[in-house]
C-alpha cells in the first residue's frame, strides 16, 4: 500500500524543471495579487519569466519559490520587486515620426480646446513626457495642458520626477529632437553638470506624477491624448483589451489614443470603438457617435 502511495505521488510530481517552474510562477503571480494587490497575470509569460529570473540573481534566490517566500516576509522590498517587473525602457523622442505626427496630426486638434488633458500611462523614466512638454511648449499649447504622468512603480517616477539623466544621451536625443519636429535647440532645456544633465524645471510645471496600475486601476482622468507606448505589448490579449476600453471611457468625444510600433488593434475587440489617424505612428482617435 505504501508503495502505491509512493508511486502516485511520483506520478504527480512536475515532469520537467519547465514543469515546475510554471508552479513556481503560478504561486509568485498569487502570493503577489494576494499579499499586495499587484496582478500580474495578464502579463506575457515569457516577458513575466525573464524578469523574475533576473529578480531571483538580485534576491540571491536559487528559486522562485526562494524569492516568493522573500517577498511574503519582507515587504519592505516590495518596491525592488515592482521596479524589476516594470519594464522602464524609454528615451527623449523615441521614434522622432511619431512625435512628429502628434506635432502635426493632433496638436492642432487639442489647440480648438481651451484647457488639455493628456494621460501618459506607464511613463517609465520621463523622457517621453519631456518630450512631449517640449513640443507642447513650441506649439504654443503647453500653459493649458496637464500631463498626468502615471507608472506601477514608485522608482520609476522619483527618477522621472528628478529630472537627472545621463549627459551622454544628450547627442541622440538632440538628432531624434529634430526629426520629430523640434524648432529650436534640445540643449535649451536642460543644464549640464559634469556627467548628467537636469531637464529644465518648467518642462513639469504643468506635470503631475502619480502612481497608478493598469491592470488594477480604474479611469485615472478625463483626456484628450492618451499615450500609452510600448507597455501593451508586455500584456496579454485579454489584458489588451480590458486596457483599450478603460482608454476609450478616458477620452473626450473625439479624443486620440497613441501606442507603441510594435503594437496595434487590429486583433482588439477594441478596435470598434476606434479609427486609425497615422497607422505608421499607432495614433487613433475615439470613433464619435454615429461613426
Amino acid at each position: 500500500m505504501a508503495a502505491a502511495k509512493m508511486m502516485e505521488a511520483s506520478a504527480m510530481l512536475p515532469e520537467s524543471p519547465a514543469a515546475l517552474e510554471e508552479i513556481e510562477m503560478d504561486l509568485f503571480v498569487s502570493a503577489l495579487h494576494r499579499g499586495y494587490g499587484y496582478d500580474f497575470s495578464g502579463y506575457s509569460r515569457a516577458s513575466l519569466t525573464r524578469r523574475v529570473r533576473n529578480l531571483m540573481h538580485i534576491f540571491a534566490a536559487p528559486t522562485i519559490t526562494h524569492l516568493t517566500a522573500r517577498i511574503l516576509h519582507e515587504p519592505a522590498r516590495l518596491g525592488d520587486v515592482i521596479s524589476g517587473l516594470s519594464v522602464p525602457v524609454s528615451e527623449f523622442f523615441r521614434d522622432p515620426h511619431v512625435f512628429r505626427a502628434l506635432k502635426e496630426e493632433v496638436f492642432p486638434v487639442l489647440a480648438s480646446y481651451p484647457a488639455i488633458n493628456i494621460w501618459q500611462a506607464g511613463c517609465a523614466h520621463g523622457q517621453e513626457v519631456y518630450s512631449l512638454a517640449i513640443l507642447l511648449q513650441e506649439a504654443g499649447l503647453y500653459e493649458r495642458a496637464r500631463i498626468y504622468a502615471t507608472d506601477m512603480s514608485a522608482a520609476a517616477l522619483a527618477t522621472a520626477r528628478d529630472g537627472i539623466f545621463p549627459l551622454a544621451d544628450a547627442r541622440e536625443a538632440a538628432a531624434r529632437y529634430l526629426a520629430a519636429g523640434g524648432t529650436g535647440s534640445f540643449s535649451e532645456y536642460y543644464h549640464a553638470r559634469y556627467d548628467l544633465m537636469k531637464l529644465d524645471e518648467r518642462l513639469i510645471s504643468r506635470v503631475t506624477f502619480a502612481q497608478h496600475n493598469l491592470v488594477t486601476d480604474a479611469v485615472f482622468c478625463e483626456a484628450h491624448l492618451i499615450l500609452c507606448r510600448n507597455v501593451l505589448i508586455y500584456f496579454t490579449n485579454p489584458l489588451q483589451n480590458k486596457v483599450l476600453e478603460m482608454f476609450a471611457q478616458s477620452l473626450v468625444r473625439g479624443g486620440f489614443v497613441c501606442i507603441g510600433t510594435r503594437e496595434n488593434l487590429d486583433f482588439s475587440p477594441a478596435k470598434m470603438r476606434f479609427r486609425p489617424v497615422d497607422g505608421e505612428a499607432r495614433i487613433y482617435r475615439l470613433k464619435k457617435s454615429g461613426e
